[in-house]
Protein backbone atom coordinates (compact mmCIF):
# COMPACT_ATOMS: atom_id res chain seq x y z
CA UNK A 1 0.00 0.00 0.00
CA UNK A 2 2.79 2.41 0.89
CA UNK A 3 4.44 1.58 -2.42
CA UNK A 4 1.28 2.54 -4.29
CA UNK A 5 1.04 5.81 -2.34
CA UNK A 6 4.63 6.69 -3.27
CA UNK A 7 3.86 6.00 -6.93
CA UNK A 8 0.89 8.35 -6.66
CA UNK A 9 3.00 11.06 -5.03
CA UNK A 10 5.55 11.14 -7.90
CA UNK A 11 3.21 12.40 -10.65
CA UNK A 12 1.46 14.70 -8.16
CA UNK A 13 4.81 16.25 -7.21
CA UNK A 14 5.71 16.66 -10.89
CA UNK A 15 2.31 18.23 -11.53
CA UNK A 16 2.79 20.68 -8.64
CA UNK A 17 6.29 21.53 -9.86
CA UNK A 18 4.95 22.21 -13.35
CA UNK A 19 2.15 24.32 -11.87
CA UNK A 20 4.64 26.34 -9.79
CA UNK A 21 6.78 26.87 -12.89
CA UNK A 22 3.75 28.05 -14.83
CA UNK A 23 2.67 30.36 -12.00
CA UNK A 24 6.18 31.77 -11.77
CA UNK A 25 6.20 32.47 -15.50
CA UNK A 26 2.76 34.13 -15.36
CA UNK A 27 3.89 36.19 -12.35
CA UNK A 28 7.00 37.29 -14.22
CA UNK A 29 4.95 38.51 -17.19
CA UNK A 30 2.55 40.30 -14.82
CA UNK A 31 5.45 42.04 -13.07
CA UNK A 32 6.91 43.13 -16.38
CA UNK A 33 3.65 44.23 -18.05
CA UNK A 34 4.63 47.91 -18.28
CA UNK A 35 8.04 46.99 -19.66
CA UNK A 36 6.38 44.75 -22.28
CA UNK A 37 3.99 47.57 -23.19
CA UNK A 38 6.92 49.97 -23.55
CA UNK A 39 8.90 47.56 -25.74
CA UNK A 40 5.79 46.91 -27.83
CA UNK A 41 5.64 50.63 -28.58
CA UNK A 42 8.94 50.39 -30.50
CA UNK A 43 7.83 48.12 -33.37
CA UNK A 44 4.52 50.03 -33.41
CA UNK A 45 6.31 53.36 -33.84
CA UNK A 46 8.84 52.03 -36.36
CA UNK A 47 6.06 50.48 -38.43
CA UNK A 48 4.08 53.72 -38.37
CA UNK A 49 7.19 55.58 -39.55
CA UNK A 50 7.41 53.39 -42.65
CA UNK A 51 4.03 51.87 -43.49
CA UNK A 52 2.18 55.13 -42.76
CA UNK A 53 3.71 56.48 -45.98
CA UNK A 54 2.33 53.76 -48.28
CA UNK A 55 -1.11 55.36 -48.86
CA UNK A 56 0.66 58.73 -49.29
CA UNK A 57 2.89 57.58 -52.18
CA UNK A 58 0.46 58.40 -55.03
CA UNK A 59 -0.03 61.94 -53.60
CA UNK A 60 3.75 62.26 -53.21
CA UNK A 61 4.20 61.40 -56.88
CA UNK A 62 1.91 64.28 -57.87
CA UNK A 63 3.21 66.83 -55.35
CA UNK A 64 6.90 66.20 -56.09
CA UNK A 65 6.45 65.32 -59.81
CA UNK A 66 8.21 61.99 -59.44
CA UNK A 67 7.62 58.50 -60.85
CA UNK A 68 6.10 55.52 -59.01
CA UNK A 69 9.58 53.97 -58.83
CA UNK A 70 11.04 57.14 -57.26
CA UNK A 71 8.19 57.18 -54.76
CA UNK A 72 8.89 53.55 -53.87
CA UNK A 73 12.47 54.55 -53.02
CA UNK A 74 11.13 56.58 -50.09
CA UNK A 75 10.32 53.21 -48.52
CA UNK A 76 13.39 51.45 -49.90
CA UNK A 77 16.15 53.89 -48.86
CA UNK A 78 15.00 53.67 -45.24
CA UNK A 79 15.31 49.90 -45.37
CA UNK A 80 18.65 49.83 -47.22
CA UNK A 81 20.36 52.00 -44.60
CA UNK A 82 18.86 49.89 -41.81
CA UNK A 83 20.04 46.67 -43.50
CA UNK A 84 23.64 47.90 -43.49
CA UNK A 85 23.63 49.08 -39.87
CA UNK A 86 21.49 46.46 -38.11
CA UNK A 87 24.37 43.96 -37.59
CA UNK A 88 26.49 46.76 -36.07
CA UNK A 89 23.61 47.73 -33.77
CA UNK A 90 23.19 44.09 -32.75
CA UNK A 91 26.89 43.77 -31.96
CA UNK A 92 26.85 46.99 -29.91
CA UNK A 93 23.79 45.84 -27.98
CA UNK A 94 25.60 42.62 -27.05
CA UNK A 95 28.50 44.67 -25.71
CA UNK A 96 27.21 47.92 -24.18
CA UNK A 97 23.59 46.96 -23.40
CA UNK A 98 20.26 46.93 -25.20
CA UNK A 99 18.76 50.17 -23.82
CA UNK A 100 21.96 52.10 -24.57
CA UNK A 101 21.40 51.30 -28.24
CA UNK A 102 17.59 51.52 -28.39
CA UNK A 103 17.06 54.99 -26.85
CA UNK A 104 19.61 56.94 -28.99
CA UNK A 105 18.32 55.08 -32.06
CA UNK A 106 14.73 56.23 -31.42
CA UNK A 107 15.97 59.81 -31.07
CA UNK A 108 17.91 59.61 -34.37
CA UNK A 109 14.86 58.15 -36.14
CA UNK A 110 12.69 61.02 -34.86
CA UNK A 111 15.20 63.60 -36.13
CA UNK A 112 15.15 61.90 -39.55
CA UNK A 113 11.35 62.19 -39.72
CA UNK A 114 11.58 65.86 -38.76
CA UNK A 115 14.08 66.55 -41.58
CA UNK A 116 11.86 64.81 -44.18
CA UNK A 117 8.76 66.68 -43.07
CA UNK A 118 10.57 70.02 -42.94
CA UNK A 119 12.02 69.49 -46.44
CA UNK A 120 8.59 68.66 -47.90
CA UNK A 121 7.12 71.72 -46.18
CA UNK A 122 9.78 74.32 -47.04
CA UNK A 123 11.35 73.27 -50.37
CA UNK A 124 9.89 72.98 -53.86
CA UNK A 125 12.43 70.37 -54.99
CA UNK A 126 12.30 68.43 -51.74
CA UNK A 127 12.77 64.88 -53.02
CA UNK A 128 16.49 64.43 -52.33
CA UNK A 129 16.45 66.09 -48.91
CA UNK A 130 13.36 64.04 -48.08
CA UNK A 131 15.33 60.91 -48.99
CA UNK A 132 18.20 62.08 -46.76
CA UNK A 133 15.79 62.36 -43.85
CA UNK A 134 14.46 58.89 -44.61
CA UNK A 135 18.03 57.56 -44.65
CA UNK A 136 18.56 59.02 -41.16
CA UNK A 137 15.32 57.34 -40.06
CA UNK A 138 16.87 54.10 -41.34
CA UNK A 139 19.91 54.69 -39.10
CA UNK A 140 17.59 54.96 -36.12
CA UNK A 141 15.47 51.99 -37.17
CA UNK A 142 18.59 49.79 -37.22
CA UNK A 143 19.01 50.12 -33.47
CA UNK A 144 15.36 50.10 -32.41
CA UNK A 145 13.06 47.17 -33.29
CA UNK A 146 15.91 44.71 -34.08
CA UNK A 147 17.21 45.06 -30.52
CA UNK A 148 13.78 44.46 -28.95
CA UNK A 149 13.86 40.74 -29.86
CA UNK A 150 17.08 39.87 -27.98
CA UNK A 151 16.05 42.15 -25.07
CA UNK A 152 12.86 40.14 -24.60
CA UNK A 153 14.97 36.97 -24.65
CA UNK A 154 17.19 38.49 -21.93
CA UNK A 155 14.31 39.55 -19.70
CA UNK A 156 12.58 36.17 -19.32
CA UNK A 157 14.02 32.81 -18.29
CA UNK A 158 10.86 30.82 -19.05
CA UNK A 159 10.62 29.82 -22.74
CA UNK A 160 6.82 30.06 -22.66
CA UNK A 161 7.12 33.66 -21.46
CA UNK A 162 9.59 34.46 -24.24
CA UNK A 163 7.30 33.07 -26.97
CA UNK A 164 4.24 34.79 -25.47
CA UNK A 165 6.01 38.16 -25.30
CA UNK A 166 7.50 37.81 -28.77
CA UNK A 167 3.98 37.08 -30.01
CA UNK A 168 2.84 40.34 -28.39
CA UNK A 169 5.78 42.22 -29.91
CA UNK A 170 4.98 40.82 -33.37
CA UNK A 171 1.30 41.65 -32.82
CA UNK A 172 2.28 45.23 -31.99
CA UNK A 173 4.34 45.31 -35.15
CA UNK A 174 1.43 44.06 -37.24
CA UNK A 175 -1.06 46.31 -35.41
CA UNK A 176 1.15 49.19 -36.52
CA UNK A 177 0.68 47.97 -40.08
CA UNK A 178 -3.10 47.92 -39.56
CA UNK A 179 -3.14 51.41 -38.09
CA UNK A 180 -0.60 52.85 -40.55
CA UNK A 181 -2.68 53.13 -43.75
CA UNK A 182 -5.69 54.53 -41.88
CA UNK A 183 -3.67 57.02 -39.84
CA UNK A 184 -1.36 57.92 -42.73
CA UNK A 185 -4.30 58.58 -45.07
CA UNK A 186 -6.06 60.58 -42.33
CA UNK A 187 -3.06 62.85 -41.73
CA UNK A 188 -2.30 63.24 -45.43
CA UNK A 189 -5.91 64.32 -45.93
CA UNK A 190 -4.96 67.58 -44.16
CA UNK A 191 -1.42 68.05 -45.52
CA UNK A 192 0.27 65.34 -47.59
CA UNK A 193 3.58 65.51 -45.66
CA UNK A 194 2.01 65.55 -42.18
CA UNK A 195 2.84 61.82 -41.58
CA UNK A 196 6.55 62.74 -41.64
CA UNK A 197 6.08 65.39 -38.93
CA UNK A 198 3.93 63.12 -36.76
CA UNK A 199 6.67 60.48 -36.52
CA UNK A 200 9.01 62.43 -34.15
CA UNK A 201 6.09 62.78 -31.70
CA UNK A 202 5.63 58.99 -31.64
CA UNK A 203 9.38 58.49 -31.14
CA UNK A 204 9.42 60.88 -28.18
CA UNK A 205 6.62 58.94 -26.46
CA UNK A 206 8.42 55.64 -27.02
CA UNK A 207 11.74 57.03 -25.71
CA UNK A 208 10.08 58.17 -22.48
CA UNK A 209 8.33 54.82 -21.98
CA UNK A 210 11.50 52.77 -22.53
CA UNK A 211 13.66 55.07 -20.39
CA UNK A 212 11.26 55.07 -17.45
CA UNK A 213 9.58 51.65 -17.54
CA UNK A 214 12.07 49.14 -18.96
CA UNK A 215 14.73 47.71 -16.66
CA UNK A 216 17.13 45.63 -18.71
CA UNK A 217 18.83 42.74 -16.88
CA UNK A 218 22.26 43.61 -15.51
CA UNK A 219 25.19 42.10 -17.32
CA UNK A 220 26.83 39.44 -15.14
CA UNK A 221 29.96 39.22 -17.19
CA UNK A 222 32.21 41.62 -19.04
CA UNK A 223 31.90 41.91 -22.83
CA UNK A 224 34.15 39.42 -24.55
CA UNK A 225 36.83 40.70 -26.95
CA UNK A 226 35.73 41.21 -30.55
CA UNK A 227 37.94 38.43 -31.92
CA UNK A 228 36.55 35.92 -29.43
CA UNK A 229 33.02 37.19 -30.05
CA UNK A 230 33.44 36.88 -33.84
CA UNK A 231 34.74 33.33 -33.41
CA UNK A 232 31.67 32.49 -31.32
CA UNK A 233 29.29 33.86 -33.97
CA UNK A 234 31.22 31.98 -36.65
CA UNK A 235 30.91 28.74 -34.66
CA UNK A 236 27.18 29.36 -34.18
CA UNK A 237 26.68 29.64 -37.95
CA UNK A 238 28.86 26.60 -38.49
CA UNK A 239 26.76 24.54 -36.09
CA UNK A 240 23.29 25.95 -36.85
CA UNK A 241 23.84 27.54 -40.26
CA UNK A 242 21.24 25.46 -42.07
CA UNK A 243 18.17 26.43 -40.07
CA UNK A 244 19.44 29.95 -39.31
CA UNK A 245 19.92 30.70 -43.02
CA UNK A 246 16.50 29.21 -43.75
CA UNK A 247 14.82 31.50 -41.21
CA UNK A 248 16.73 34.53 -42.53
CA UNK A 249 15.55 33.76 -46.07
CA UNK A 250 11.95 33.04 -45.07
CA UNK A 251 11.69 36.25 -43.02
CA UNK A 252 12.97 38.27 -45.98
CA UNK A 253 10.52 36.64 -48.41
CA UNK A 254 7.52 37.24 -46.13
CA UNK A 255 8.35 40.94 -45.85
CA UNK A 256 8.92 41.21 -49.62
CA UNK A 257 5.50 39.69 -50.27
CA UNK A 258 3.77 41.79 -47.59
CA UNK A 259 5.18 45.15 -48.66
CA UNK A 260 4.76 44.21 -52.31
CA UNK A 261 1.08 43.55 -51.61
CA UNK A 262 0.67 46.87 -49.77
CA UNK A 263 2.36 48.87 -52.53
CA UNK A 264 0.30 47.12 -55.22
CA UNK A 265 -2.99 47.65 -53.39
CA UNK A 266 -2.21 51.32 -52.68
CA UNK A 267 -1.62 51.97 -56.40
CA UNK A 268 -4.51 49.82 -57.70
CA UNK A 269 -7.11 51.11 -55.25
CA UNK A 270 -6.47 54.67 -56.42
CA UNK A 271 -5.83 54.15 -60.14
CA UNK A 272 -8.35 51.37 -60.90
CA UNK A 273 -11.12 51.85 -58.34
CA UNK A 274 -10.86 55.53 -57.35
CA UNK A 275 -10.47 54.60 -53.67
CA UNK A 276 -8.57 57.39 -51.89
CA UNK A 277 -7.75 58.92 -48.52
CA UNK A 278 -9.35 57.38 -45.41
CA UNK A 279 -11.37 54.90 -47.46
CA UNK A 280 -8.16 53.57 -49.02
CA UNK A 281 -6.59 53.31 -45.57
CA UNK A 282 -9.54 51.27 -44.33
CA UNK A 283 -9.37 48.94 -47.34
CA UNK A 284 -5.62 48.43 -46.81
CA UNK A 285 -6.34 47.61 -43.18
CA UNK A 286 -8.32 44.45 -44.07
CA UNK A 287 -5.36 42.14 -44.85
CA UNK A 288 -3.24 43.84 -42.19
CA UNK A 289 -5.91 43.37 -39.54
CA UNK A 290 -6.05 39.67 -40.39
CA UNK A 291 -2.25 39.52 -40.10
CA UNK A 292 -2.35 41.22 -36.69
CA UNK A 293 -4.98 38.86 -35.26
CA UNK A 294 -3.20 35.80 -36.65
CA UNK A 295 0.10 36.93 -35.07
CA UNK A 296 -1.53 37.38 -31.69
CA UNK A 297 -3.21 33.95 -31.73
CA UNK A 298 -0.09 32.22 -33.08
CA UNK A 299 2.11 33.76 -30.38
CA UNK A 300 -0.33 32.53 -27.73
CA UNK A 301 -0.46 28.89 -28.86
CA UNK A 302 3.11 28.06 -29.87
CA UNK A 303 4.54 28.16 -26.30
CA UNK A 304 7.90 26.32 -26.54
CA UNK A 305 6.74 23.67 -29.00
CA UNK A 306 9.30 24.13 -31.78
CA UNK A 307 7.84 21.37 -33.95
CA UNK A 308 4.48 23.18 -33.87
CA UNK A 309 6.32 26.38 -34.83
CA UNK A 310 7.71 24.66 -37.92
CA UNK A 311 4.33 23.38 -39.09
CA UNK A 312 2.51 26.63 -38.38
CA UNK A 313 5.17 28.45 -40.40
CA UNK A 314 4.85 26.00 -43.27
CA UNK A 315 1.05 26.08 -43.24
CA UNK A 316 0.89 29.87 -43.03
CA UNK A 317 3.30 30.41 -45.92
CA UNK A 318 1.52 27.79 -48.03
CA UNK A 319 -1.84 29.53 -47.44
CA UNK A 320 -0.28 32.85 -48.51
CA UNK A 321 1.22 31.29 -51.65
CA UNK A 322 -2.05 29.63 -52.72
CA UNK A 323 -4.16 32.74 -52.13
CA UNK A 324 -1.80 34.93 -54.19
CA UNK A 325 -1.72 32.31 -56.98
CA UNK A 326 -5.55 32.37 -57.00
CA UNK A 327 -5.45 36.02 -58.14
CA UNK A 328 -4.48 34.71 -61.58
CA UNK A 329 -8.20 34.04 -62.13
CA UNK A 330 -9.62 37.42 -61.13
CA UNK A 331 -8.72 40.83 -59.64
CA UNK A 332 -12.25 42.01 -58.94
CA UNK A 333 -12.16 44.22 -55.88
CA UNK A 334 -13.65 42.00 -53.15
CA UNK A 335 -12.17 38.79 -54.53
CA UNK A 336 -8.73 40.45 -54.51
CA UNK A 337 -9.19 41.79 -50.97
CA UNK A 338 -10.32 38.33 -49.77
CA UNK A 339 -7.28 36.61 -51.27
CA UNK A 340 -4.90 39.16 -49.77
CA UNK A 341 -6.72 38.81 -46.45
CA UNK A 342 -5.90 35.07 -46.52
CA UNK A 343 -2.29 35.98 -47.37
CA UNK A 344 -2.19 38.28 -44.34
CA UNK A 345 -3.44 35.48 -42.09
CA UNK A 346 -0.77 33.12 -43.43
CA UNK A 347 2.06 35.62 -42.92
CA UNK A 348 0.73 36.48 -39.45
CA UNK A 349 0.73 32.83 -38.42
CA UNK A 350 4.36 32.36 -39.51
CA UNK A 351 6.08 35.44 -38.05
CA UNK A 352 5.87 34.76 -34.27
CA UNK A 353 7.18 31.22 -34.81
CA UNK A 354 10.18 32.52 -36.76
CA UNK A 355 10.90 35.14 -34.07
CA UNK A 356 10.79 32.55 -31.29
CA UNK A 357 12.84 29.92 -33.13
CA UNK A 358 15.68 32.32 -33.74
CA UNK A 359 15.56 34.01 -30.31
CA UNK A 360 15.51 30.74 -28.35
CA UNK A 361 17.90 28.93 -30.68
CA UNK A 362 21.10 30.90 -30.00
CA UNK A 363 23.23 31.71 -26.94
CA UNK A 364 22.36 34.87 -25.02
CA UNK A 365 25.79 36.46 -25.55
CA UNK A 366 25.36 36.25 -29.37
CA UNK A 367 21.59 36.76 -29.48
CA UNK A 368 21.69 40.45 -30.45
CA UNK A 369 24.02 39.83 -33.39
CA UNK A 370 22.24 36.73 -34.72
CA UNK A 371 18.76 38.25 -34.46
CA UNK A 372 20.11 41.40 -36.15
CA UNK A 373 20.99 39.34 -39.24
CA UNK A 374 17.44 38.00 -39.24
CA UNK A 375 16.00 41.52 -38.98
CA UNK A 376 18.34 42.68 -41.76
CA UNK A 377 16.85 40.05 -44.04
CA UNK A 378 13.37 41.24 -43.14
CA UNK A 379 14.39 44.79 -44.04
CA UNK A 380 15.79 43.54 -47.36
CA UNK A 381 12.31 42.20 -48.09
CA UNK A 382 10.74 45.53 -47.11
CA UNK A 383 13.23 47.36 -49.35
CA UNK A 384 12.81 45.05 -52.34
CA UNK A 385 9.01 44.67 -52.36
CA UNK A 386 7.80 48.12 -53.54
CA UNK A 387 10.35 48.74 -56.36
CA UNK A 388 9.93 45.19 -57.71
CA UNK A 389 6.15 45.63 -57.84
CA UNK A 390 6.52 49.15 -59.33
CA UNK A 391 8.58 47.70 -62.19
CA UNK A 392 6.27 44.70 -62.75
CA UNK A 393 3.18 46.92 -62.86
CA UNK A 394 4.47 48.36 -66.13
CA UNK A 395 3.96 44.96 -67.76
CA UNK A 396 1.25 42.73 -66.32
CA UNK A 397 -0.55 42.09 -63.04
CA UNK A 398 -0.22 38.37 -63.74
CA UNK A 399 3.57 38.57 -63.43
CA UNK A 400 3.17 40.17 -60.02
CA UNK A 401 1.06 37.26 -58.81
CA UNK A 402 3.29 34.63 -60.42
CA UNK A 403 6.46 35.99 -58.81
CA UNK A 404 4.97 36.61 -55.35
CA UNK A 405 3.30 33.19 -55.20
CA UNK A 406 6.45 31.47 -56.54
CA UNK A 407 8.76 32.95 -53.92
CA UNK A 408 6.18 32.10 -51.24
CA UNK A 409 6.06 28.47 -52.41
CA UNK A 410 9.87 28.44 -52.32
CA UNK A 411 9.83 29.73 -48.72
CA UNK A 412 7.33 27.00 -47.76
CA UNK A 413 9.54 24.29 -49.28
CA UNK A 414 12.61 25.64 -47.46
CA UNK A 415 10.64 25.61 -44.20
CA UNK A 416 9.79 21.96 -44.78
CA UNK A 417 13.31 20.88 -45.69
CA UNK A 418 15.70 23.07 -43.68
CA UNK A 419 13.98 23.73 -40.36
CA UNK A 420 14.25 20.59 -38.23
CA UNK A 421 13.69 21.73 -34.64
CA UNK A 422 13.80 18.23 -33.21
CA UNK A 423 17.41 18.03 -34.34
CA UNK A 424 18.69 21.55 -34.58
CA UNK A 425 16.94 24.10 -32.42
CA UNK A 426 16.49 22.30 -29.11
Amino acid sequence: MEHIERLWEIPQAAKKKKSRSKDKGSSEISNQKWAILSLSSIPLVMTLGNSMLIPVLPSMEKELSITAFQASMVITVYSIVAIILIPLAGYLSDHIGRKKVIIPSLIIAGIGGLISGWAAWKFENAYWMLLAGRALQGVGAAGAFPIVLPLVGDMFKNEDDVSTCLGLIETSNTFGKVLSPIFGAFLAGFIWFLPFLAFPVFCTISVLMVALLVKAPKRKEKPIPFKQFFTGVKDTFKEHGRWLSAIFFIGGILMLVLFGILFYLSEVFESEYGIKDIKKGLFLAFPLGALCLASFISGKIIKKNKILMKWLTFGGILAAALSIAALWFSIKLWYMITMFLISGIGIGIALPSLDTLITDGVEKKERGTITSFYTSMRFIGVAAGPPIIAMLMKYSNHWIFIIMSSVSFLAAIITLIAIKPEEKTQ
